[in-house]
């Protein structure tokens, strides 16, 4: 089955982006990125954001565009089973080339796994216009590392929000 990633959300004061593989199956079936249940990152987000963690997702985006954050996935579409990155086959990438001509002023990618910094890194490259951080996955597949240590990882990714803040 062919599975086709959402569109990004991103808009001109956009300064972060915010990087996935694809989305889950759940996530797909939701219409909601980071949809599944078990997936830590919208606690992660609140969390570093302090901020309780709304029910809507509305809300959950409005969170990351208030605060100049774009989100989207490195694949536009793949084929596999399962919402494991490691199912993932016959892959293709997002337009990045049009989308960094959209939103130059984007200067921190933040992959979150590793698997969608491998598949950045094959289809796209890295450039020496932006900052590239590996953060560990969200995802309940990663379940050795609590979600304190995660949180902990994810800090960066907060100092940077608040460095494009100044």
């Amino acid at each position: 089955m062919r599975k086709i990633a959402f569109e990004p959300i991103a808009n001109e004061k956009s300064r972060i982006l915010i990087l996935g593989t694809m989305p889950s199956e759940e996530s797909l079936r939701k219409q909601e990125r980071y949809g599944h249940k078990s997936n830590q990152f919208w606690k992660i987000i609140f969390t570093l954001f302090d901020k309780p963690l709304p029910d809507s997702y509305a809300e959950k985006n409005a969170l990351l565009e208030e605060n100049n954050i774009a989100i989207w996935d490195v694949l536009e579409s793949c084929e596999g089973t399962g919402s494991l990155d490691s199912s993932i086959k016959n892959e293709k990438p997002n337009d990045f080339k049009k989308f960094f001509r959209k939103y130059p002023q984007i200067k921190h990618i933040f992959f979150t796994s590793k698997k969608a910094e491998e598949f950045y890194r094959r289809y796209v490259g890295f450039d020496e216009n932006r900052i590239f951080i590996t953060l560990p996955s969200p995802s309940p597949a990663n379940a050795r590392m609590t979600l304190a240590e995660k949180i902990e990882k994810w800090q960066v990714f907060i100092d940077a929000v608040k460095a494009h803040r100044t």
